[in-house]
């Protein structure tokens, strides 16, 4: 349990009683400390027995862990512009997730609407792989946002990244089968193109073939992300093929980003500890959250960073994969990030005991043993209260083919 008391709305300052820095590396490392942080929302002092002055919020830990803040680096959150995404407040801060990357939900013809009404108005940072089909995600799955030729313009992209740099970090396609049709790798190809020209990676959705996870890891650069890296759709898991497995293992090794990306289909215990078990980590721990797969079986990114404990990843690991390596993908700067003078940024936590039932997108069960508990979410002197997200009810079970 943590204490906390809040004397104040107004922007006033904050101190952390009793926190163990996790995630921020070697240099903060484990050790309880108390950080303060200011009424502008930097910090101002880090270290044992800071006393509290008159008007702080004071939040006592009691040992909680806190790291930086977390990223979701897989979501879909244009709530209204597509027909699956969830809002940001169902992701985010209260969960606590500071930074949200929506991954393709909108494309050029309709970024304008998700920029004004969701990015400029979130109190999270939301972040967007632009989707390199023009319409996005307005129809997932109904209607396909890469039909034909028709469905890509690279000038009007390119304007719209240009215009939106600030928030833009890179071109997302979802390279299966029931999304590309007859093309095959060509839209993968042309994302690419596209990706270069922007300076920007890309992200890529890998599931049902055409085109095949090999015919995709062959065209990806160093700093490219692989969504849905623990599949376990046959024909693309990467445990039940060896040319497959050294092939992204080289991948990996050579800088490609493999990340996780739950969603209704996308993730399989087997397949994860499996590739664990060799010695194959993921880059980035990130949800796929969206109206469709909330309720069924993702439910927030807590939860999601629970099951990748469950199946061998170690702690630090499992916070590294969901703040400062996602950070690093979409160009956030990870030094210092307990410096004086810095705008804090920070979740607290606990991790919990439990014998909690779990499901992955295969339907297979696990009981997960320990649990990452959010407390709160911090963004400058912005301090809000967070819990894990626990479904009142089953609402039934979604099995997308495809994300």
């Amino acid at each position: 349990m943590i204490d906390a008391s809040f004397p104040s709305t107004e922007p006033i300052a904050v101190l952390l009683r009793d926190v163990r820095p996790v995630g921020f590396g070697a240099d903060q490392r484990g050790d309880p400390t108390d950080i303060l942080i200011d009424a502008q929302g930097l910090i101002a002092a880090v270290g044992r027995s800071i006393s509290p002055t008159a008007g702080q919020r004071v939040i006592d830990g009691r040992g909680a862990y806190v790291s930086p803040g977390w990223v979701d680096l897989h979501a879909h959150v244009w709530h209204g512009g597509t027909d699956i995404s969830i809002r940001p407040s169902q992701a985010g801060m209260r969960h606590g997730v500071t930074t949200i990357v929506d991954a393709g939900s909108a494309g050029e013809a309709n970024f304008h609407g998700f920029r004004e009404y969701v990015i400029d108005t979130a109190p999270e940072r939301i972040l967007a792989f632009l989707n390199v089909g023009s319409i996005g995600l307005v129809a997932c799955n109904r209607v396909s946002e890469l039909a034909d030729m028709r469905s890509i313009d690279l000038e009007r992209a390119l304007k719209v990244i240009d215009a939106n740099r600030d928030v833009i970090v890179g071109i997302k396609c979802r390279a299966s089968g029931v999304i590309l049709g007859s093309w095959g790798i060509t839209p993968v190809k042309i994302a690419k193109k596209l990706a270069r020209i922007a300076g920007l990676p890309m992200m890529v959705h890998v599931g049902e073939a055409p085109p095949t996870f090999d015919e995709v890891l062959e065209l990806l650069d160093p700093g490219d992300i692989v969504t849905h890296c623990f599949n376990g759709k046959v024909g693309s898991s990467i445990v039940e093929d060896r040319h497959l497995w050294d092939l992204v293992v080289k991948c990996a090794e050579r800088g490609v980003r493999l990340d996780v990306g739950h969603g209704g289909a996308s993730f399989s215990f087997k397949v994860a500890e499996t590739a664990i078990e060799r010695g194959l980590m993921p880059f980035s721990i990130s949800t796929d959250l969206h109206m469709r797969s909330r309720d069924s079986m993702v439910w927030d990114l807590a939860t999601t960073m629970s099951k990748l404990l469950s199946v061998g990843m170690p702690l630090e690991a499992v916070v590294t994969a969901t703040t400062t390596a996602p950070m690093s993908a979409v160009g956030l700067p990870t030094d210092g990030l307990l410096g004086i003078g810095r705008q804090a940024e920070l979740t607290i936590f606990d991790l919990v005991d439990a014998d909690l039932a779990v499901e992955d997108a295969q339907g297979q069960t696990a009981t997960l043993r320990r649990l990452f508990e959010p407390r709160f979410a911090i963004i400058g002197s912005r301090v809000v209260e967070a819990a894990r997200y626990q479904p009142a009810a089953p609402t039934g079970r979604y099995r997308l083919s495809c994300c």
